[in-house]
């Protein structure tokens, strides 16, 4: 979906309507770096003739690379002081209108400090985390209980442009396509599952195997889909994706392609199918990017906060029930979007549940939206 906007008075504290260059700081993860495009794209529309340039981390670039109209510079968290060294080198003679400062952490602080920038534009006091403020001159509207989508769009609304442009336009060649085209062939419905989280988190998102498999069979048998695993290289997500296709006991019915896909791939990938279901994840942001319906699986993390943005409706929610588990409140007691630890957790989500949400989605009862 675009939405073009004519460029307006600004009637806040900041640069002029036009400024002519931005300069935006979001490193990672890779569902933050897909909310973050739309913004770019927003900001695009209504200012088509300021430069954007975007720092952000090597793995995040192997998605958004290529993105028209953006200059992108790499910060290699694998070695900070090197890249550090490296955006001074490339950024020491120029000064920017504006920074965004849309990444709250210590090493977006440090990364900031690279940049010469008129206004500093970052968080209000309660999302600033990391002393982010230190490193800001200004701040956005201070908006309790957002996605974290919506968080990002108040530095475009702080700088007066209001009207969005909800653009995924990832840059995808022939070869990321290729292992997409391939799996288009064949009837059926293409289901993607993706069943991990990031390492850090393994014990806490990842839904268990036994109930990815109960799943998984109602998809061959009583669907007649063609599934496909996918996620990262780790010796983790390996392993998770071999156990769940010996659980399934169906050979040759499902495609493991964890740890064989680039991100464009992945994209390309997500866009081809029908349904992806996931815990709380990159993928899910992604599969939103490409338009594809996803079959959240939330216990640990407020579907409400990072929940896949068009998909809150087929999300499986039980986080209510694990932070009150947890921490024996509500939710409404909590912290806003505090995560849950507990490695019970996610074996709240009943398999009977998932299935009635996929069931829907492939019936087209129920819709993103």
């Amino acid at each position: 979906m675009t939405a073009q906007s004519k460029p307006r008075p600004n009637t806040q504290k900041g640069p002029p309507s036009a400024p002519e260059s931005v300069c935006l700081i979001r490193l990672s993860a890779i569902g933050d770096c897909c909310h973050a495009l739309p913004v770019v794209r927003t900001l695009q529309a209504a200012w088509p003739d300021t430069r954007i340039t975007w720092i952000i981390g090597r793995t995040e670039r192997g998605l958004l690379e290529g993105a028209e109209g953006i200059e992108f510079i790499t910060f290699d968290k694998s070695d900070p002081w090197a890249s550090l060294a490296s955006l001074r080198r490339q950024l020491g003679a120029r000064r920017f209108p504006v920074l965004l400062h849309m990444h709250a952490s210590m090493r977006a602080n440090l990364v900031s400090c690279a940049v010469r920038a008129d206004v500093r534009l970052g968080f209000d006091r309660d999302r600033a985390r990391d002393y982010q403020w230190l490193f800001t001159n200004e701040r956005i509207a201070a908006t309790p209980a957002q996605h974290v989508m919506d968080g990002l769009f108040g530095f475009a609304e702080h700088l007066g442009v209001t009207e969005r442009d909800l653009r995924w336009d990832f840059s995808l060649t022939a070869d990321d396509r290729r292992q997409a085209d391939a799996l288009a062939v064949g009837s059926g419905p293409l289901c993607v599952i993706s069943p991990c989280s990031s390492q850090r988190f393994r014990n806490f998102r990842n839904w268990n195997v036994a109930s990815y498999a109960a799943v998984t069979r109602h998809l061959i048998e009583k669907r007649g889909a063609r599934v496909v695993l996918t996620g990262g290289p780790t010796a983790l997500e390996r392993e998770y994706g071999e156990q769940l296709q010996a659980a399934v006991g169906a050979p040759g019915k499902v495609t493991n392609l964890i740890g064989q896909t680039r991100l464009k791939a992945l994209f390309a990938i997500l866009e081809a199918a029908d349904l992806l279901i996931c815990p709380d994840s990159g993928p899910a942001h992604m599969a939103t990017a490409a338009g594809t319906p996803v079959v959240g699986l939330y216990a640990t993390s407020n579907r409400h906060r990072t929940g896949p943005y068009f998909s809150q409706r087929l999300v499986v929610d039980r986080y209510p029930e694990a932070v009150a588990q947890e921490f024996g409140k509500p939710v409404d007691e909590r912290r806003w979007g505090e995560r849950v630890r507990s490695p019970g957790a996610m074996d709240l989500i009943p398999v009977a549940e998932v299935i009635e949400r996929v069931d829907a989605v492939l019936d087209g009862t129920l819709r993103p939206g």
